[in-house]
């Protein structure tokens, strides 16, 4: 028998941790397929609506965001 990864082992499953805008600090409430997802210096960060089309420039010339 097989089971899911995380299912067995005596402990919870891992709660997904709340997207926070990295520029902002804006909370997701939930899944937000909208939110820009950028990754720098090997760390994820996520972006906001409002924060990535005020960046979609520096975005699209791959700068990182310390440069926006």
């Amino acid at each position: 028998m097989t089971s899911l990864s995380g299912d067995g082992d005596g402990g919870s499953p891992a709660e997904p941790h709340p997207l926070v805008c990295a520029r902002c600090g804006t909370r997701a409430e939930g899944p937000r397929p909208t939110w820009t997802c950028s990754v720098e210096n090997g760390v994820r960060q996520y972006f906001c609506d409002a924060c990535s089309r005020e960046n979609l420039r520096a975005i699209e010339s791959r700068l990182d965001s310390a440069w926006w």
